[in-house]
């Protein structure tokens, strides 16, 4: 695993956000799961506009500390088929704090929401 890998994996597991570069900075909540990030976006949850229609996507990940910027990398998206990445989809879930409806997230999220894997590039 390169140095800036271990930096990507340790900065996504230590923060539960990070700020991705769409039509402005986004800031996220997310969950990392298998060498990828995953977040949720559309209906109740982050909005997070465009992302799912691109091919790729520069994200920063920050202290969770200080907010001083631990990594920026480039990711590759890729549309998530929900009722297929159980595990991503508990991940997710686990890291979706204060939700209205905590029992039923995943039903929600299939009706209502887009989950995106940020795959980093290597």
């Amino acid at each position: 695993m390169s140095d800036n890998t271990s930096a990507i994996e340790e900065g996504a597991k230590k923060s539960g956000i990070l700020w991705l570069t769409l039509d402005r900075p986004r800031l996220a909540w997310h969950a990392w799961h298998d060498g990828s990030i995953y977040v949720v976006t559309g209906g109740e949850e982050q909005q997070l506009p465009g992302l799912d229609a691109l091919d790729r996507v520069h994200v920063t990940l920050r202290s969770k500390d200080n907010g001083a910027r631990l990594v920026e990398f480039d990711a590759a998206v890729s549309v998530v088929d929900q009722a297929a990445a159980g595990d991503a989809m508990a991940a997710l879930a686990k890291e979706r704090l204060n939700a209205r409806d905590s029992e039923h997230l995943a039903e929600r999220w299939a009706r209502e929401c887009t989950v995106v894997r940020l795959t980093p590039e290597r």
